[in-house]
């Protein structure tokens, strides 16, 4: 019998799947020739993605001991993808078929990396996916930090995006973040250390993701996720845990491209005087305009030089 279902936890070569909306995760395993066949990802199989799978000979149906055979790999809707660390792959598909990608942040406790959150930025651009940002831990540091919570919003508001303020601990924007996530398959993503884990177990208290503490070495997350998982939410909707990220690397993404995927410098570049421009040393570019008439922000500017100079390795 063939049928179709969810991919619901990537436990490496492991994988649980069920046939949504109806949450009933059964283990699955994948052939051989599909693991073979996908030469360009760490991951053939992602959760989110939708897969067909068989029943082995004689098990009336999958369990620990007979689990289902994934076949195929359904086309994706869309997927979030970085750049891997394994030298011997060349990217790792971290989840697929979103309708919401939360990128958590925290201005401190560790300190935000602007250039990180852009490549994420970028990537949901690439791939058609809707992303939110945001700022977690909001009540450690907003009195001492009011300036630079005003200038993170107006910069990333200036260029489309929508911030959300949000604390674990004291409950703040937790309203606005769960009615946010009913009825969508969300993704929850951002460097180690942000407190994902706690924001999602705020959002709905019957999930018990891993829940780690900072290094104080070196103010980072300590890996506590190690699993892909979707959750089903308690008021309808799913939610996708990923381990902390501490580096972000592009693919497939062309150097004349990328300005592409900031979405106020493609505005802009409608009036440079030269196409294609580079938004580099070009006369007549209406993006360096921008930038130095105080209109386009120089930190996101910044992270797109840093892009272009990417030497190809992974960071």
């Amino acid at each position: 019998m063939i049928a179709e279902a969810t991919v619901v936890k990537n436990a490496g070569s492991h994988y649980l799947l069920s046939d949504l909306p109806v949450w009933r995760p059964f283990p699955a395993v994948l052939r051989g020739r599909i693991r073979l066949g996908e030469g360009g990802s760490t991951n053939p199989v992602a959760v989110g993605d939708r897969v067909r799978y068989e029943l082995p000979d004689g098990a009336p149906q999958p369990d620990l001991s007979h689990p289902a055979l994934i076949r195929e790999v359904l086309p994706r809707r869309n997927y979030v993808i970085r750049r891997s660390t394994n030298l011997s792959r060349q990217n790792h598909i971290i989840a697929a078929n979103l309708d919401m990608a939360y990128l958590v942040v925290s201005l401190y406790f560790p300190e935000i990396k602007l250039p990180f959150l852009d490549r994420l930025l970028v990537t949901c651009e690439v791939y058609g996916i809707p992303a939110t940002i945001v700022m977690n831990k909001v009540d450690l540091y907003r009195n001492e930090a009011a300036e630079f919570i005003a200038d993170f919003h107006r910069i990333y508001e200036a260029a489309g995006y929508r911030v959300i303020e949000t604390s674990a601990r004291t409950g703040e924007g937790i309203d606005l973040l769960r009615e946010d996530c009913r009825g969508r398959i969300c993704l929850f993503s951002g460097e180690s250390g942000v407190g994902k884990s706690s924001l999602i177990k705020a959002v709905d208290s019957s999930l018990d993701p891993k829940i780690g503490a900072i290094s104080t070495a070196h103010l980072q997350g300590r890996h506590t996720t190690s699993l892909y998982e979707m959750y089903p939410l308690s008021g309808g909707g799913y939610l996708i845990d990923s381990p902390g990220l501490r580096g972000f690397g592009l693919v497939s993404l062309e150097k004349e491209e990328i300005c592409r995927y900031f979405p106020e410098m493609l505005r802009l570049s409608e009036n440079c005087k030269f196409v294609p421009c580079t938004h580099t040393h070009e006369p007549g570019c209406a993006v360096k305009a921008a930038l130095e008439d105080g209109t386009l922000s120089p930190e996101r500017y910044n992270s797109y030089l840093g892009m272009l100079e990417d030497d190809g390795k992974f960071r």
